[in-house]
């Protein structure tokens, strides 16, 4: 406990590993546990069912696990999970779930997030994704993994956004956003595909190309959504890497549920 500042306040009820750090003047709730080396900046609020795994980064002015902002909350011990190595920029808020959802919100590993990013309730965010400046989940977002997403980029409740794509600056996210794709605008148009992201994480030019062609199917083609699904379902079917073959399932998986069409 050598490592908390004095004038920091912890619940003696809070779980706190010996290697974890408390800056000054910040508030630890007693429903709050924290793993080893993750290191608290001054004037942060961690509150409610809050629980934060191991080697985290959280700055200075901080809200962590507060109630949700939904009208229907009445108290229920909803959660916050926050995995490792994350790192957590000034004047965050994260909320914890609700039960008209699976009750928790959840933040994978390695992860950046900059200053003034708000997760509302029941978001799930994967893991390795960017999340720029004043960027803004609504109740019930979902991104997968290696995802970017631009400052000042605002998503709509249950909206969902596929690993690898990549949203430009001050964009507004009203429909899914599928993998791999690079998307901006105010609409929200595709672009192409984010190329330079995914040759950054080893994507080989094969690869890549299989990519490609999906974007075209589903871009580029004139095809309904219905039609470029079928003719994903072909390209999956004579595709022979196993890498490519995973690609295209994840496309499929992700279309399959996209219940709200997809940005086009």
């Amino acid at each position: 406990m050598t490592k908390i500042h004095p004038t920091a306040i912890v619940d003696p009820a809070a779980e706190l590993d010996s290697s974890v750090s408390v800056g000054a003047y910040s508030l630890i709730g007693p429903h709050v546990r924290i793993a080893a080396g993750t290191q608290i900046g001054p004037h942060c609020v961690i509150e409610g069912h809050t629980t934060i795994g191991s080697d985290n980064t959280i700055f200075q002015f901080n809200s962590i696990g507060a109630a949700p902002q939904d009208m229907k909350y009445a108290g229920e011990p909803t959660r916050l999970v926050i995995g490792d190595r994350n790192t957590i920029r000034e004047y965050c808020t994260f909320n914890t779930g609700t039960v008209q959802d699976k009750g928790v919100t959840q933040l994978g590993d390695d992860n950046w997030i900059m200053a003034y990013v708000h997760l509302a309730h029941d978001v799930v965010l994967g893991h390795h994704n960017v999340l720029a400046n004043g960027v803004t989940l609504a109740g019930h977002v979902e991104i997968g993994d290696w995802v970017t997403v631009g400052g000042l980029t605002g998503m709509l409740q249950r909206m969902r956004v596929g690993s690898h794509a990549m949203i430009g600056f001050q964009a507004h996210v009203a429909q899914d956003v599928p993998p791999f794709m690079t998307v901006d605008g105010n609409p929200l148009t595709a672009r192409a595909v984010n190329v330079v992201g995914l040759r950054r994480r080893g994507f080989g030019a094969e690869r890549l190309a299989v990519i490609k062609q999906m974007h075209k199917l589903l871009y580029r083609s004139s095809l309904t959504l219905e039609q470029a699904v079928a003719a994903l379902g072909d390209l999956q079917a004579s595709e022979t890497d196993a890498d490519s073959q995973a690609d295209i399932a994840l496309m499929l998986n992700f279309l399959a549920a996209a219940s709200r069409g997809i940005v086009r």
